[in-house]
C-alpha cells in the first residue's frame, strides 16, 4: 500500500505542476492516505503483538503440561506436549520476526510521512501567489469582478478611516470612563 502511495507521490512531485491548486490537492490527498495507511500499520502491529502474547501463553501451557506429564510417567502425553511446545515455539519466533519487520516498516512510513508533510509545506509556501490567482479565477468564473489597483487603494483607505474612527471612539470612551471613576 505504501509503495503505491509513494509511487503516486513521486509522480506528483516530479511532474511540472501547472495548476498549483491541483498539485496542492494531490499532496493533501497523498498525506491523508499516508496517515490512514500508518494508522492501519499501527493496528496491524498491535494485533501481531496480541498474537505473540497469546502464542507465548500457549507455549508456556504446553511446556507446563509436558513437565506435568513427565512427572507422571506417561510417555505419549510427554511426546504430544513436546510436539505442541515445538509448534508454539516456532510460531513465537515467526511472530517476533514479523513484529520487528512491522516496526521497521512503520518507522520508515513515519519518516516518509514527515518528508511528505515537509514537501507539502514547501509547495504551499513557494506558490501562494499562484493559489491566490487560481482563487480569483474561480471567483471571476462565478461572476465576481477582480478589483483594480485604484479600487484596492480606495478599499485600503476606507479601512484605515474606519480603524481611525474606532480608535477615536475608544479613546473618547476611555476618557469618559476615567472621569466618572
Amino acid at each position: 500500500m505504501l509503495d503505491e502511495l509513494k509511487a503516486r507521490l513521486d509522480q506528483l512531485l516530479h511532474s511540472a505542476p501547472g495548476d498549483v491548486r491541483a498539485y496542492a490537492a494531490g499532496l493533501k490527498e497523498a498525506l491523508l492516505e499516508a496517515r490512514v495507511g500508518i494508522g492501519r500499520m499501527r493496528d496491524a502491529l498491535l494485533e501481531s503483538e496480541r498474537e505473540l502474547a497469546a502464542e507465548r501463553r500457549q507455549l508456556e501451557d504446553a511446556e507446563r503440561r509436558g513437565r506435568l506429564a513427565a512427572a507422571v510417567p506417561d510417555p505419549e502425553t510427554v511426546r504430544v506436549a513436546e510436539r505442541f511446545a515445538a509448534r508454539h515455539r516456532e510460531r513465537v519466533g515467526v511472530l517476533e520476526r514479523k513484529i520487528v519487520v512491522q516496526r521497521d516498516e512503520l518507522a520508515l512510513a513515519e519518516r516518509e510521512l514527515t518528508d511528505m508533510t515537509d514537501e507539502a509545506r514547501r509547495a504551499a509556501a513557494t506558490h501562494p501567489s499562484s493559489s491566490i490567482s487560481a482563487a480569483w479565477r474561480d471567483l471571476e468564473s462565478a461572476g465576481a469582478t477582480r478589483p483594480g489597483p485604484d479600487e484596492r487603494l480606495d478599499a485600503e483607505a476606507e479601512r484605515q478611516r474606519r480603524e481611525s474612527a474606532i480608535e477615536a471612539q475608544l479613546a473618547y470612551l476611555k476618557r469618559k470612563l476615567g472621569r466618572q471613576q
